[in-house]
């Protein structure tokens, strides 16, 4: 394989071939996108243990193994077994629902999560939450585009709009009276994250100042709240992408923030977020992202549902709907070449607000910006554009009552979709857990146990490939996306070559990937309906 594909890659990047389908064009055209004014706004969560590692070192290839041109004179794409797993878990995020007195009550039994990165630094972002507030956890994965600053955001703000939207008159008086007292505020979310997750740390502050005035705002109606989780989700997906839309408008003084809110409105952001609550599923989904349900039927059989349905050129629906908002003479140019105004791929995002604001108020906000260029701002109006908005951040969402055979919900960026189908996901999804309970140790212990045979034990452990089988589904699910070959098998030479494209080359081969698995707890689904 390393001769034929290995050859192939390298020959057709020297000779500027170019993959088409691949990617958007927000992120194709954009020169020098990851200067270090960039990559200077991003603050860790926690330090860095022993020494000092940079965003790269977080996002993407170690620089050991990925290469950073295809005109380096000795190119290789040799990779040791190690360094690959070293490479595809290093993004590994787990987290175990605790079971309390015998008794887990929450229908998520635990979650897996990764991330791979083509683009560098990673435009992918991801988030997992309980909600200490109201009942329930959220998941969420955000596929950014002309950088990673709409992703970042909206993965640090969307769950905490969300929670919001939920709450109560009474909680959200207490809260916003605690904050009039500066007294301590009633955390809203537990966040389970990556320790090398980064957020915002500059503009924090703004965006709490912001988050309070939306519930202000709920506190005002006349009425309690009230709102359905599917009204919650909606309006908490538009009503941030407003904030974002007027963040950068706003007259500001720091610098740093002004920059922070430029970058994240004129980069975007495709997201889908499950809420998971008892029986009740719902997922919003905004853009390409997309939520799948692993389901184990009664004869032994896998089936899958599709929770989302991908907002783009070749969705019925979105043409149909884009149609109906703009006047008849633009039905030939709203579609390009399969792209929203020969633009971009997904015909929904937070952001991009080159496709939402009038061409007189981006000239006016570009032009009191002091350095566009230097931020990679896009700058770029299309021909045709007549009757903006012509994107939209609202989401559609999907309703499902869970049951004791839904086990699993995989919700993935474009990139494993890219690679792997619906029905394959599924399927190597339930291969892997086969496998892992397979291959669990025995527990039960020959007595009186002497260290030959607790030898004996771990030799046929060894031999049953434990040690080399990814514990992480994610990891399981990403190995299998760029390193499976014509008969669904992982090819370890084709990995490898994945895994070392240069920087100039991998985007045209792969995207980000970021992949999240939610495991349910089928007894406690199924006590549900024997007490109801």
């Amino acid at each position: 394989m390393s001769r034929t594909v290995s050859s192939w890659i390298l020959s057709s990047a020297r000779n500027s071939i170019v993959l088409q389908g691949k990617g958007r064009l927000y992120s194709i055209c954009i020169p020098n996108r990851n200067k270090i004014k960039w990559k200077l706004v991003f603050s860790k969560t926690r330090p860095c243990p022993a020494g000092s590692c940079s965003l790269d070192d977080t996002f993407s290839l170690k620089k050991a193994f990925r290469h950073t041109s295809t005109e380096e004179e000795h190119f290789s794409f040799q990779l040791s077994p190690s360094q690959i797993n070293d490479i595809l878990r290093a993004g590994e995020l787990s987290h175990k629902i605790l079971d309390l007195n015998g008794k887990n009550a929450n229908s998520v039994l635990r979650f897996e999560s990764n991330q791979l990165a083509s683009n560098t630094p990673i435009e992918d972002r991801r988030s997992a939450a309980t909600c200490l507030q109201t009942k329930g956890m959220m998941f969420g994965v955000f596929d950014g585009h002309a950088g990673s600053a709409c992703a970042q955001a909206i993965s640090e703000r969307l769950l905490h709009y969300i929670a919001v939207s939920l709450m109560s008159r009474q909680t959200l008086e207490e809260i916003e009276l605690a904050v009039e007292c500066m007294k301590p505020v009633l955390p809203i979310l537990q966040w389970h994250k990556h320790p090398n997750d980064v957020e915002y740390r500059e503009i924090t502050s703004q965006y709490f100042e912001n988050l309070r005035v939306y519930w202000q705002h709920l506190l005002d109606l006349d009425t309690e709240p009230g709102f359905s989780l599917e009204e919650a989700m909606i309006c908490a997906f538009k009503r941030l992408d407003s904030d974002i839309s007027l963040e950068v408008q706003a007259p500001q003084e720091n610098e740093l923030m002004r920059n922070i809110a430029l970058q994240v409105a004129f980069s975007g952001a495709t997201a889908c977020v499950a809420h998971v609550d008892g029986v009740h599923l719902h997922v919003a989904n905004t853009g390409d992202c997309r939520a799948v349900l692993g389901v184990l039927e009664e004869d032994g059989t896998w089936s899958t549902v599709p929770l989302t349905r991908d907002h783009n050129a070749f969705d019925e629906f979105e043409i149909r709907r884009l149609k109906r908002e703009h006047p008849r003479s633009e039905e030939k140019t709203l579609f390009v070449n399969d792209r929203l105004l020969g633009i971009l791929m997904p015909s929904r995002a937070f952001g991009d607000v080159q496709l939402k604001w009038s061409k007189e108020l981006q000239h006016s906000v570009l032009e009191n910006s002091c350095d566009v260029e230097g931020l990679n701002i896009y700058q770029y109006v299309p021909p045709n554009y007549h009757t903006p908005p012509y994107l939209t951040a609202e989401p559609e969402v999907t309703y499902h009552k869970l049951r004791g055979k839904d086990k699993f919900l995989v919700i993935a960026s474009d990139g494993l979709w890219e690679m792997l189908s619906n029905e394959k996901v599924v399927k190597l999804v339930a291969g892997h857990l086969t496998e892992l309970n397979v291959q669990k140790p025995q527990l039960a212990f020959e007595k009186p146990v002497n260290l030959g045979y607790m030898h004996s034990l771990l030799l046929q452990r060894k031999n049953r490939g434990i040690a080399s089988l990814d514990q992480n589904t994610a990891t399981h699910l990403i190995r299998h996306a760029i390193g499976s070959n014509e008969y669904g098998e992982v090819d370890q030479e084709k990995l490898a070559a994945m895994l070392t494209l240069p920087e100039d080359l991998a985007r045209m081969y792969r995207d980000d990937i970021t992949v999240t698995v939610v495991y349910f707890n089928s007894e406690t689904i199924e006590n549900y309906y024997r007490n109801n």
